[in-house]
């Protein structure tokens, strides 16, 4: 079964206020889903934050710290930057920062390494728990927004560049899934 998407005329036709709104779904689930991984996703049985043979440093690229302090770092930075009125408006009809793009990439990249994390390293909880169903739906459902739903919405309001909101070289670690998944 393929997962379609909803109108374009769910945000008004504001691809910003969609991606605000599918950012913070996105941090909401994967924060939930994680979360029933606490105990098996520890600094002992996680050390390094990876996907496979991919690794991920915080921050500044140097910093190597384990998956559930990386997790944390992660969901506080998000955190911080939704709470930033700079960055989210909170007020109707307040602008978006010229560099709000640059944020909800960073976001959704990093995030999308917790869902590579998870398929690499704790899928077979995941099937344990009987999770595997949500983590499918949720991830699907990222992938679609990031491949193809914002460029479609940015093309559908006069707004079409050269523009993928996760590069695909980031979706390497589970490149083979992510293309069964696109796949038409």
């Amino acid at each position: 079964m393929k997962l379609l998407w909803g109108p374009r005329w769910r945000y008004g036709g504001n691809s910003l206020t969609a991606s605000v709104v599918e950012s913070l779904n996105f941090y909401n689930q994967i924060s939930l889903l994680y979360a029933t991984l606490k105990e098996f996703c520890t600094p002992t049985t996680c050390p390094v934050m990876k996907a496979g043979r991919y690794e991920y440093r915080w921050a500044d690229g140097t910093t190597m710290v384990s998956a559930p302090e990386y997790v944390e770092l992660l969901m506080n930075w998000i955190e911080t930057q939704i709470d930033n009125e700079h960055i989210f408006p909170k007020k109707t009809g307040e602008p978006f920062p010229p560099n709000f793009e640059d944020f909800v990439k960073r976001i959704l990249r990093k995030l999308f390494r917790v869902y590579a994390h998870i398929y690499h390293s704790h899928f077979p909880k995941i099937v344990t728990l009987n999770e595997q169903a949500h983590l499918n739906t949720c991830f699907h459902r990222y992938l679609l927004f990031v491949s193809f739903v914002y460029l479609t919405m940015m093309h559908d309001f006069g707004n079409m560049q050269e523009f993928q909101l996760v590069d695909k070289e980031e979706m390497v670690p589970i490149q083979k899934l992510v293309e069964t998944i696109l796949k038409p």
